[in-house]
């Protein structure tokens, strides 16, 4: 699947720049932004097991949880965690996640 593929290059993308965190950020802001990206392409996988409907649940999980990672890459952003350069690659996966599943999602109504 595509998105689970995207899903996981932004979950791997995510854990490199985390390796440039300070040590004070390990069980704050980058343990928060490797379990939710992570859960992108987890929860993609766990619904592709169910019923179309309960699947259609498990992609809005993971859709929030790309939001929810948006939102932690510009605070990163803002605390000079991360270059602009680096927000704009990574905002641009997800957005494209974010488009590719909302479109597949719907197919599955």
């Amino acid at each position: 699947m595509k998105i689970w593929k995207l899903g996981l290059e932004i979950a791997n993308d995510v854990s490199d720049v985390l390796v440039s965190f300070p040590n004070h950020e390990r069980f704050d802001l980058s343990s928060q932004m490797s379990r939710c990206s992570i859960s992108i392409p987890s929860n993609i996988a766990e619904g592709s097991a169910r019923t179309d409907k309960s699947f259609s649940h498990f992609l809005s999980i993971s859709l929030g949880s790309s939001f929810e990672l948006g939102t932690q890459l510009l605070i990163a952003n803002n605390r000079n965690y991360i270059t602009d350069n680096k927000l704009k690659l990574l905002e641009d996966k997800i957005e494209e996640f974010q488009k590719m599943t909302m479109g597949f999602q719907n197919s599955l109504s």
